[in-house]
């Protein structure tokens, strides 16, 4: 069994910062791509932004220069520090890991969501 928990959204102010942290936990081998997905109401759920066991990153062209994505291999978590935040940027933000727990089989898995509210 593996869980993925979500911490560190809330309400702020355009042009404010928010910093979300996702820990993965369970059956754990090794974890190969983290990532950020959102999803606002109405709308179909997009990526955000992605990681690499590497480090390599992906960003969504809408985010790209304000959020920046990291990992700690070592504590199995994903971080994504938002600045400049925009009204538009208010979703609930999920997290999500492509995970082995041994052998050659991986699964994609999904934290329940963070709720991000930008006022303006």
């Amino acid at each position: 069994q593996v869980q993925l928990v979500e911490s560190g959204g809330g309400l702020v102010q355009a042009g404010g910062s928010l910093r979300l942290s996702c820990a993965a936990s369970g059956s754990i081998a090794s974890i190969n791509d983290m990532g950020w997905y959102r999803q606002a109401p109405g709308k179909q759920r997009e990526l955000v932004a992605r990681i690499t066991i590497g480090g390599g990153t992906t960003y969504a062209d809408s985010v790209k220069g304000r959020f920046t994505i990291s990992r700690d291999n070592a504590k199995n978590t994903v971080y994504l520090q938002m600045d400049s935040l925009k009204p538009e940027d208010t979703a609930v933000y999920l997290c999500t890991a492509v995970i082995s727990p041994g052998g050659t089989y991986v699964f994609q898995h999904w934290g329940r969501g963070t709720q991000v509210t930008v006022s303006s």
